[in-house]
């Protein structure tokens, strides 16, 4: 049994990621066994996986203040909703990623995986601005970012 949210994290260098992993596998009372969550573990994995976008990205960003400034940027972009679809710009997602191809980089699963799609905006938040808040800055001052 795969679990690409966890695996995913496990796999990322950076220190707020490797945060990030650890509050969710605490969280889900996990231990990393071959690969995955022992079997015992599973229907808590199961829960996680279903659970809300804002859910997951509260385990992704375990920094209060962080979280806050990813959400404003994600309610206004999508509203949460991880199929969001621009059609005056082709941009896509709970992030608006443009082009919305841009979050492959994440993963396969990106037109439907919350958790890619809270990666891939991470990174870029990361990348571009420095943290979500200070994209967020800029999205008070543009109304983009």
């Amino acid at each position: 049994m795969s679990f690409p949210i966890v695996n995913r994290l496990i796999a990322r260098p950076t220190k707020s990621v490797a945060a990030g992993a650890a509050v969710l596998l605490g969280s889900m009372g996990g231990v990393v066994v071959g690969g995955g969550i022992s079997e015992a573990k599973a229907e808590t994995v199961a829960a996680v996986t279903a659970a809300s976008p804002q859910s997951v990205a509260k385990q992704m960003i375990p920094d209060a203040a962080q979280y806050a400034c990813f959400d404003k940027i994600v309610e206004h972009e999508s509203g949460w909703n991880p199929q969001a679809s621009n059609a005056s710009s082709g941009a896509y997602g709970l992030v608006q990623a443009l082009p919305a191809s841009k979050m492959s980089s994440a993963g396969a699963d990106w037109k439907t995986n919350p958790a890619t799609q809270i990666e891939w905006g991470l990174d870029y938040m990361n990348e571009r601005y420095g943290s979500p808040c200070d994209a967020w800055s800029f999205w008070q001052s543009n109304g983009w970012y």
